[in-house]
This record gives structure tokens, C-alpha cells and sequence, in this order.
């Protein structure tokens, strides 16, 4: 009986072999999804600062419909409200408009100061809704 015993509790343990190929698809799962996870949160957090864009956009063609043209548009006097650009992860001074011609503009967002995340890209757009690319900063 003492030798049914024993051979029983043998049976119900997971061998060496076992363990350590559980351990071995678990790490390459996490290879896999970690990466993964990585470049969708940072696709999630520029969502918010391609919608922002998308906002000054707007009122950059409300400003040219009224004045003729894009010079001495500013982002304070575009009529975004104090509020309008703030977000989870971008606050209104993340958006700046660093090239203005009469004709042309360029919308540049980013990098998000909201957010902990080191080395987040910034956004740039310009008046025929050209992206101008998403480049990668170091905070």
C-alpha cells in the first residue's frame, strides 16, 4: 500500500521538462506581445494629438474665411477655446504652429507633456492635410 502511495504523489507533480517548457512559451508570448502593446499605446496617445491637430485645422479654415488669408494667424487668436485642446495626454501649449505664410500652414503636435512615456513622437500636418511625418523625441 506505502508503494501505491508513493507512486501516487509522483504522478500528480509537473516534471522539470514540464516546467520549462511552460516557462519557454510564456517568455516567447511575452516577446511577442510586449513590443505589440508598446506601439499600440503610443498609437493611442497620438489619436489625441492627430484629433487636436484636427481641431486647429478647423479653425485655421474658419480664420482664412474671414481674413483671406493665413498671416498673423497665432494659436491665441484662432478661436479654440482654453479648453478645446486639453486632453489625457495633451495639454494646448503641446500644439504649435511653427511655419505661417498667407498660404500656408503647418500644425505641429507633440511631443505630449501629459504623459510619463520618454521618447514620444510628435505630429506635424500641414494646410492640405499632408503629414508631414511622426517623429520620434526624447523628452
Amino acid at each position: 500500500m506505502a508503494k501505491l502511495a508513493k507512486r501516487m504523489r509522483r504522478k500528480e507533480a509537473f516534471t522539470l521538462v514540464e516546467l520549462m517548457i511552460v516557462v519557454t512559451i510564456v517568455a516567447i508570448l511575452a516577446l511577442i506581445a510586449i513590443p505589440l502593446y508598446s506601439a499600440n499605446t503610443t498609437a493611442a496617445v497620438m489619436a489625441e494629438g492627430v484629433a487636436g491637430a484636427g481641431t486647429i485645422r478647423s479653425a485655421l479654415r474658419i480664420y482664412y474665411s474671414q481674413n483671406g488669408t493665413y498671416t498673423g494667424a497665432t494659436m491665441s487668436n484662432i478661436s479654440i477655446g482654453t479648453t478645446d485642446l486639453q486632453g489625457k495626454y495633451f495639454a494646448q501649449t503641446d500644439y504649435t504652429l511653427p511655419t505661417v505664410t498667407s498660404s500656408t500652414y503647418v500644425i505641429k503636435a507633440g511631443p505630449p507633456s501629459l504623459t510619463t512615456r520618454t521618447g514620444m513622437p510628435y505630429y506635424e500636418i500641414n494646410q492640405l492635410g499632408s503629414e508631414l511625418g511622426t517623429y520620434y523625441t526624447n523628452q
